[in-house]
């Protein structure tokens, strides 16, 4: 079949860029055009229905990054073709995968190869947004390990949702001793994971402002905030922290010297902080007003 040997072309085209790739790198959609006798949209779309259509010869279909939704929607079709998981991962990355297609086959994924579909620059953003959906959703099920490596290296939303887990592990413990002594190094790890995705260089400062305020963010949140080198800095993250209720009073104080008088009455009035710390705030205000 002609197109196929001028997918071939393609392939022999991009083998040593493939070479110095990693296995699934390689597997991505590429910007790389074909050749200057590039398949027809029909023999693409038979090509991508043909039942004897090899691993190979796939991935070199995939690499054209302008293949139409219909083609992919045809190669979704295609048992055969979709039998290897670096095929499954190309179509899903592909840019021009319908949400329809991408998504359920994403949701067969496994743990990492989710959060490299999410971290491909080529990857619609709604597309992203769900299989960020689903790795939040695998986070009480996976390991330790597994989430220590998306805390430190996945989306920032995922890194965000990876801020409260501690929070959860604390609301859940037992009153009995020995279901304590177990929740606490359980506690101890997920603490490890909560401090590794403040570190995410993709988390933004609104995905903190957002954990912090979350109605499940705790004690345990807030201080590892407060006490971080980076976002404890950010003007609007001490003014979040300020309207937690888990602040200390030292904290609150030394944030609360940046803000205006007026500003920080009104933040006040909807802050969680105990009365007694609000009341001080407003003590010190008044005596640094005096001086």
């Amino acid at each position: 079949m002609r197109v196929w040997s001028r997918l071939n072309a393609v392939m022999s085209e991009n083998k040593m860029s493939e070479e110095e790739m990693s296995e699934d790198e390689a597997a991505m959609p590429s910007t790389a055009s074909a050749t200057s006798s590039a398949p027809t949209p029909v023999e693409l779309l038979h090509t991508a229905a043909d039942p004897t259509l090899t691993e190979d010869l796939a991935l070199a279909l995939l690499k054209h990054a302008d293949l139409s939704p219909e083609v992919l929607e045809q190669l979704a079709k295609n048992s055969n073709a979709l039998k290897t998981r670096k095929v499954r991962i190309a179509l899903v990355s592909h840019p021009h995968a319908p949400r329809h297609v991408s998504v359920p086959l994403a949701r067969q994924f496994y743990t990492f190869d989710l959060m490299k579909v999410a971290l491909s620059p080529g990857v619609p953003a709604d597309t992203k947004v769900a299989v960020d959906d689903v790795l939040i959703s695998r986070l009480k099920t996976i390991t330790v390990g597994e989430r220590l490596t998306l805390a430190r290296r996945a989306s920032g939303r995922v890194a965000a949702a990876l801020l409260l887990e501690v929070e959860n592990i604390n609301r859940k413990t037992d009153c009995k001793i020995d279901a304590k002594v177990k929740a606490a190094e359980t506690v101890a790890r997920a603490t490890r994971v909560m401090q590794t995705a403040l570190e995410n260089p993709r988390l933004t400062e609104a995905l903190v402002i957002n954990s912090v305020l979350h109605p499940a963010a705790g004690a345990a949140l807030v201080h590892a905030v407060s006490q971080h080198a980076q976002w404890s800095r950010r003007r609007e993250i001490r003014s979040a922290l300020l309207r937690t209720e888990h602040l200390s009073l030292a904290r609150a104080l030394e944030f609360s010297r940046e803000i205006p008088a007026p500003q920080l009455q009104e933040l006040l009035a909807s802050s969680r902080l105990p009365a007694k710390i609000k009341d001080q705030l407003l003590r010190e205000r008044q005596i640094s007003k005096v001086v």
